[in-house]
């Protein structure tokens, strides 16, 4: 294997530390839990008043940002050469995060096959075909250097995704009381964390950039009209009127005549607001060929709804063809990025 060498002249200083967690004083259990391990990374100039605080998502951990599986510039350098000051989050039980099984409970991982949807072009949505910016090979036989290096950065994590929000809920506005205002940065089951930190600290967040958030909202199950949790997140918000359980939320079908684009659920009108968001720039970010491309309009319709003013970014409407769930990894990263970035600058001040 060729150990990759990335430039990093640019970087100033770099800093590791941990939010703290609870501490548990049993007979025979004295430990701390749910602490949740930060990585920051400065410039050698700071130009961007905000920091970048990056969010992974399911299995992932701050790799994703860090490098790519064949070997080039992660996210982060890449942000701090253009002079954003960077904090990478590994969320509470995951990665250098501590695991407690008696307090954190059981944990999953993805399968070979799971791990297919970030790879392949013969998944089982209509887009998957148009899938052609992964590094690696793709396939199932596994034996793609590429493929084998992102298999490999694989972990376990929670299965709730409730339990995922809370502890990162209660780490991340630490984590931002103590850096102060920032721009977070989420992908996949990380989106609701960028939710739940807007709508409790407004204060301390500049931006949400929501790549392909965790949806779709309530529950994909087109079949039962229930909610199954609060829309964009699995804990409450700060709604308008206010939204006691997912019961008290009526929905209704959203249909679609496009075969790209699935129905969903969203709310039935009127439709509580979320009035938390007001002077939040956010962006919903899609790629062209990825399973979220059937179903994140949905999010976005639903964000339309709670009156919360965001941009629905597609990729392929901006030039950028060929990407799948794991953007930040693909042929072209760093185009994403720098449309990221150009769409942070334009609204972030």
């Amino acid at each position: 294997m060729k150990i990759p060498k990335i430039d990093q002249s640019f970087v100033g200083s770099r800093s590791i530390f941990y939010i703290e967690g609870d501490i548990i004083r049993e007979s025979g259990k004295e430990h701390m839990y749910n602490q949740m391990y930060v990585e920051a990374i400065f410039p050698v100039t700071q130009t961007k008043p905000y920091p970048v605080v990056m969010f992974h998502g399911a299995g992932q951990t701050n790799v994703n940002w860090l490098i790519t599986p064949d070997g080039r510039m992660g996210w982060a350098d890449y942000f701090v050469s253009k002079g954003y000051a960077v904090y990478l989050c590994e969320q509470p039980s995951r990665g250098r995060s501590a695991y407690h099984p008696e307090q954190n409970g059981p944990r999953m991982y993805h399968s070979l096959t799971s791990l297919q949807r970030f790879m392949s072009n013969n998944g089982k949505w209509p887009q998957s075909k148009l899938h052609t910016q992964w590094p690696g090979e793709g396939s199932m036989a596994f034996t793609d250097p590429t493929d084998l290096q992102f298999i490999a950065s694989q972990v376990e994590y929670l299965p709730s995704n409730k339990e995922s929000q809370r502890l990162v809920l209660a780490a991340g506005t630490r984590l931002l009381e103590e850096i102060g205002p920032a721009i977070l940065l989420t992908h996949s089951q990380a989106g609701p964390f960028g939710w739940l930190l807007a709508d409790a600290r407004p204060d301390l967040v500049k931006g949400i950039m929501a790549l392909e958030p965790s949806g779709p909202p309530f529950s994909p199950d087109t079949s039962d009209p229930v909610s199954k949790n609060y829309g964009i997140a699995d804990l409450p918000l700060h709604y308008d009127p206010p939204v006691a359980s997912p019961a008290d939320i009526k929905l209704e079908l959203l249909p679609s005549a496009d075969p790209d684009r699935n129905p969903g659920w969203i709310f039935r009108d009127p439709a509580p607001r979320l009035p938390r968001f007001a002077g939040i720039p956010v962006w919903v970010v899609v790629s062209e060929s990825s399973y979220h491309a059937g179903y994140d309009h949905l999010t976005s319709h639903v964000l339309d709804q709670c009156g919360v003013e965001h941009s629905f970014i597609r990729l392929e409407e901006h030039g950028l063809h060929g990407n799948g769930h794991m953007m930040m990894l693909e042929k072209n990263s760093l185009a994403v990025a720098n449309l990221v970035m150009a769409l942070l600058e334009e609204r972030v001040r």
